[in-house]
């Protein structure tokens, strides 16, 4: 792992002047931004993009170096989809409670229909990923096969 900064704050480093080969067009990259990074110098511009990058390579876990406004909007979005998930999840759940609780009081089911019946239901839940219409309930409930579009 790399050390991109002095670890003890009291000290500080005394900068090191050297020979630097770059491109012109990077080092007119660099003119053309570094004013733009709060920096005093280009040379603090690519000593600041130096730290940057070694901690990008050292790094297991580069979500660091995304701006943090970025990954508290994603967070914030992704919260308030799940709350809005949950409160709906739980209005059908009570819903669904409510339906079945009115259907199995008018009606006399015995028990091994009713595992049969929970086998079917199952097998068609996974066959079609969850996407069942109630034409297709109706029409197995008077003889055809499930999903069938006859």
């Amino acid at each position: 792992m790399y050390i991109i900064q002095n670890q003890e704050p009291e000290k500080k480093e005394v900068k090191r002047r050297f020979q630097l080969w770059i491109k012109p067009s990077t080092l007119a990259l660099a003119d053309k931004l570094y004013a733009e990074d709060n920096c005093e110098s280009r040379s603090e511009f690519i000593e600041k993009a130096v730290i940057f990058y070694a901690g990008y390579l050292s790094s297991q876990n580069a979500h660091g170096y995304l701006p943090s406004v970025i990954t508290s909007t994603v967070k914030g979005v992704v919260m308030e989809a799940v709350s809005r998930i949950c409160t709906m999840l739980f209005k059908m759940s009570v819903s669904l409670t409510m339906m079945m609780n009115i259907i199995a009081a008018a009606n006399d089911v015995d028990p091994l229909t009713l595992d049969k019946l929970h086998i079917e239901c199952v097998n068609e839940v996974k066959r079609t990923n969850g996407n069942f219409v109630l034409k297709d309930a109706f029409k197995w409930q008077k003889g055809s096969k499930w999903g069938n579009k006859t």
